[in-house]
């Protein structure tokens, strides 16, 4: 939850291949205060049954930039390995992108909620509401 002095960040993840929510999704969130600062890693999540992130860790106050990071390669792998089990070789690779690695910026006050649309070989974010 976002205060007069922090900004807060949610996230969820639609996979486009499919039409669902992508459930499993690991994502770590990062911070950094200033373009010249060090990330700081605040700790992470994974998706539920319907694709959010709903405990992500609260964003420390003077942060100016975010990251996060979604693992994509073991979802797709996931994926694929159960695609298998029906039809052998539907794909000969996993994820094209094995990481997804989104930064924006932030003000204090404010909430930004980013969707992730995913598919094996492409995505597209947006902020949302």
């Amino acid at each position: 939850m976002s205060t007069d002095t922090t900004a807060s960040v949610s996230t969820h993840i639609l996979d486009t291949s499919i039409g669902r929510p992508a459930e499993g999704v690991a994502i770590t969130l990062a911070a950094r205060s200033g373009f010249d600062a060090q990330w700081v890693t605040l700790g992470g999540s994974a998706t539920d049954a319907d694709g959010r992130c709903k405990d992500l860790p609260a964003l420390p106050e003077g942060t100016t930039h975010v990251r996060l990071d979604f693992e994509t390669e073991a979802y797709f792998s996931k994926k694929q390995a159960e695609a298998q089990q029906d039809a052998p070789r539907v794909r000969d690779s996993g994820a094209f992108f094995p990481e997804v690695a989104i930064t924006f910026a932030v003000t204090p006050g404010e909430h930004y909620h980013v969707p992730l649309l995913l598919n094996p070989f492409g995505y597209s974010v947006y902020r949302g509401s």
